[in-house]
């Protein structure tokens, strides 16, 4: 009875989820609301318009910018996969490695870390090595970033998987190898396409690192936007944070898609 009376929808659930979403999403809502206002004015409603959008692809810096910024995030965002769902494997199935603690807390740092300390580091690294700040850098610097939260979310999923199947598998004739590519494979799909659109998204919207770790030319479209943001709010910036939160919402709706396709997949080739 106590349980039916705290799952039941009631007026105080209805307006405390209610003032969540709009605090969540109202801001965004403006925003895109905004980016097609024709005034130069970013607080006068001048009417709808697409000037701002046609602006946009007009400056040629911004448009250098956000080349820069898809480029980065998907190389490091794909890095960072890789390597975190090895580091994944190792930490789940590594239980007699004698460093296990020691790697375990080194991967799990960058979570806690501040940015800053991690930029200035990342900037002290490669001052020491000589290396021209630009595009690889910037990229290093995020796939440092993002792999640990990839990792988080594949090692969570690992530690769910049932050992016996892949045990199944090696005792009808598959050698490690290939009891983990055809069995647990499929069954992380999924985990591994979340964490890439994660650190995709985390790569795209880092100031703090890039700000520490970019040379000349190669200012990401997040330093590029606070710059201009710095001297005044234009509406171009409306019509730009919108593009990116409806490439967000694309990436979001086909990692889920991928999720979903992949798991069933991985479900019907469990029985195998």
């Amino acid at each position: 009875m106590a349980s039916r009376r705290i799952n039941r929808i009631t007026p105080f659930n209805i307006t405390a989820l209610a003032l969540g979403l709009a605090f969540l999403y109202l801001p965004i809502v403006i925003l895109v609301i905004y980016s097609f206002n024709a005034s130069r004015l970013v607080t006068v409603w001048g009417g709808w318009s697409l000037r701002w959008y046609y602006e946009f692809f007009n400056d040629r810096a911004m448009l250098d910018a956000a080349w820069m910024s898809l480029r980065v995030a998907a190389v490091s965002a794909t890095i960072a996969t890789i390597l975190g769902t090895l580091a994944a494997v190792a930490l789940t199935r590594g239980e007699r490695f004698g460093g296990r603690m020691l790697f375990s807390g080194m991967l799990y740092a960058p979570l806690v870390m501040p940015e800053v300390i991690s930029g200035l580091s990342l900037l002290l690294l490669f001052v020491a090595l000589d290396a021209g700040r630009g595009f690889w850098t910037v990229t290093i610097a995020h796939t440092t970033l993002t792999m640990c939260f990839v990792t988080v979310v594949v090692q969570s999923r690992l530690g769910s998987i049932d050992r016996s199947l892949e045990e199944a598998a090696m005792d009808l004739g598959c050698n490690p190898l290939r009891a983990f590519l055809s069995v647990t494979l499929p069954l992380i799909v999924p985990s591994i396409a979340a964490g890439w659109m994660l650190a995709f998204t985390l790569s795209l919207d880092d100031v703090v690192i890039a700000s520490f770790t970019t040379g000349p030319g190669s200012a990401t479209l997040p330093i590029r936007i606070y710059s201009e943001v710095r001297l005044g709010v234009k509406p171009e910036i409306n019509a730009i944070s919108t593009m990116v939160i409806a490439l967000i919402a694309v990436v979001i709706t086909v990692a889920s898609f991928a999720s979903k396709l992949s798991r069933g997949r991985g479900e019907s080739a469990v029985p195998l």
